[in-house]
């Protein structure tokens, strides 16, 4: 069994600057990150983003952190749109926005040594078709795809109840769709699986297993969408964080509380001591 390589997420340390928030994570003994480009942390939009992303890889270096890239920031395109626009979206022009910001994010991974990129799919826009919108967003992944397999930093397609692209069903039709290519893996998130799969999550892990390419974790309640602190919820840790090892997943099991930034720096030693016990308090 491999060791679990823990990392916790900068969208829940949005209170912090990118650089403080690097060395709290490195303080407390975490293995990597996972780093949403956001407006706060490595703004994907702003000026100089080669410079300025030279300068998070010297400091990811310094501190033996590893690096899995995320794209889930709120309002990073559109100020008024959570998440908008998609790669769903019915405007192309709009749609295209979300690709190119996409495309910018696997090649700051690459140039971050990053282990994957993550994404979504987004919701369906009302009125769209199921087959319509299994087709748009195939088709939108495709430059995606082709600058993962460009750069060799896979693409983490994240299951997000509420999306098209909801549970590990939906992700096996995406590969379908796209002809199973190499670029193409999975980001599973532990408390998704404990809010709308069908499997137990430790269950869930195993059966994602040959696609893993990145791991979210935190804990949920069932078919609630929040997610919560450890021992706020009702996941069974240990026998997930053994399915984890079991597979000898080697990308990072990163911390996702995105609504807790407040807390961030307690929550992050607070999670650091549950995980490393074994998922026990």
């Amino acid at each position: 069994m491999s060791p679990l390589r823990l990392g916790y997420g900068t969208n829940g340390l949005t209170d912090l600057r990118l650089e403080d928030a690097l060395r709290l994570l490195a303080d407390l003994g975490y293995d990597g990150v996972g780093l949403t480009l956001d407006h706060m942390h490595l703004d994907p939009l702003a000026p100089d983003l080669a410079a300025r992303t030279r300068h998070v890889a010297r400091q990811l270096h310094r501190l033996g952190l590893a690096v899995t890239v995320e794209t889930g920031a709120r309002y990073v395109l559109d100020p008024r749109r959570k998440h908008g626009p998609s790669l769903l979206d019915d405007d192309p022009d709009a749609r295209w926005a979300r690709v190119r910001l996409l495309i910018r994010s696997v090649r700051v991974a690459a140039d971050l040594g990053a282990h994957a990129v993550h994404c979504f799919s987004g919701p369906r826009p009302a009125g769209l078709d199921q087959d319509t919108a299994w087709k748009r967003l195939a088709d939108a992944l495709g430059p995606v795809l082709d600058a993962a397999e460009d750069t060799g930093v896979p693409l983490a397609v994240e299951p997000e109840p509420g999306h098209l692209l909801a549970t590990l069903t939906d992700f096996h039709r995406l590969r379908t769709e796209l002809g199973d290519p190499e670029p193409l893996g999975l980001t599973l998130d532990i408390g998704h699986c404990q809010c709308l799969e069908p499997l137990p999550p430790a269950d869930c892990v195993r059966a994602a297993a040959p696609w893993l390419r990145h791991v979210q974790i935190e804990d949920m309640r069932r078919g609630v969408h929040e997610h919560l602190p450890f021992g706020d919820g009702e996941i069974d840790f240990p026998p997930v964080l053994d399915a984890l090892a079991a597979t000898g997943y080697q990308g990072l099991t990163v911390v996702e509380l995105p609504r807790h930034s407040h807390a961030g720096p307690e929550l992050a030693a607070q999670s650091m001591r549950f995980l490393r016990n074994g998922g026990t308090r």
